[in-house]
């Protein structure tokens, strides 16, 4: 039997630790996320909580356009000296 003549330089040592830290990194953010689904359902809220959360699902009854919602959109146009070539 051959021995085979395999190596690890430091560029491919770097690229397994990079790998190693990378999905060590998303393991812990994936199971942050998921404790955090799973207990926030057992949760309490504060009452400045719940009194936000009803505001927002509340529909108006009326709702009145802003000058930002209503105004046309107007291009800002550069002088003409400014785009004219200059020698």
């Amino acid at each position: 039997m051959e021995p085979h003549l395999a190596y690890l330089d430091a560029g491919s040592g770097s690229l397994i630790v990079q790998a190693i830290v990378a999905g060590t990194a998303g393991v812990v953010v994936a199971a942050k996320m998921y404790w955090r689904r799973l207990t926030g359902v057992f949760r309490r809220k504060t009452p400045a909580e719940a009194t936000t959360q009803t505001t927002q699902t509340t529909p108006t009854a009326t709702t009145t356009p802003t000058a930002a919602t209503t105004a046309p959109a107007v291009e800002q146009q550069q002088p003409a000296a400014a785009t004219a070539d200059k020698d």
